[in-house]
């Protein structure tokens, strides 16, 4: 897809921060608008239309988990990616939580935060529902069929493999919380350590080096992310 005509809102109180972005994200051919508090975001979202909105944290008016929240209660959809700090786990961990589509961490790359971008926006625009086949590199995953294939080999999977596979293809390209993927695959009801392991399980069976995977990346302290596009 074109990155002309597609609209993002930079939510940031730093000037530095929010000239960075408004320069890196013109060389990739969007628009954007810039929003220095939670108040102006909120009017620029009503008055602007953006399509993408990048939020940080840490405002001076309200905290970008409180607008966040605010946001998705009010039943918004569009994609929100979060700016945070690397030592900021559990302000990730909530904002996914609340509603945030994917993060990006300070100090952040901008091919990295223009990737990001791409996947939370090509979600946005799957409105006909998941693909019935999905592929990355040599993974194959037949959600009607329920067949993996590695390299055209077929993949046995346990039923709880299948599921956290599953769900990471349903949403490839975006990081699952490990509460996210413990409520889908158990209901909640385990331990972080169980999804640990299977997980460890799954990349024995489709990665060619599980200790160094290229398929499920591990999100320190967060969760997991399928690769896509690979």
């Amino acid at each position: 897809m074109t990155n002309s005509g597609v609209k993002i809102l930079i939510v940031d109180d730093e000037p530095p921060i929010r000239k960075l972005l408004r320069v890196g994200l013109a060389t990739q051919d969007y628009a954007v608008i810039e929003a220095m508090n939670a108040k102006v975001a909120m009017e620029l979202v009503n008055s602007d239309k953006p399509d993408l909105i990048i939020l940080d944290l840490g405002l001076p008016d309200m905290s970008g988990h409180e607008l966040l929240a605010k946001w998705r209660g009010e039943g918004m959809t569009l994609p929100i990616v979060i700016l945070s700090s690397r030592t900021d786990e559990a302000g990730i961990v909530k904002a996914l939580e609340l509603g945030a589509d994917d993060y990006v961490t300070k100090p952040f790359g901008m091919n990295e935060l223009g990737a990001r971008i791409r996947v939370a926006l090509r979600h946005r625009l799957q409105t006909q529902g998941e693909k019935p086949v999905f592929q990355t590199g040599d993974l194959t995953v037949d959600l009607v069929k329920r067949i993996v294939r590695v390299a055209g080999n077929e993949v046995k999977l346990s039923p709880k493999e299948y599921d956290i596979l599953r769900i990471l293809v349903q949403h490839a390209g975006k990081v699952l919380t490990h509460r996210f993927l413990l409520e889908h695959v158990w209901d909640g009801l385990t331990d972080v350590q169980y999804l640990r392991v299977y997980v460890r399980q799954l990349r024995q069976k489709i990665e060619a080096t599980p200790d160094q995977p290229r398929y499920i990346l591990t999100e320190t302290g967060v969760g997991y992310r399928l690769a896509e596009g690979l």
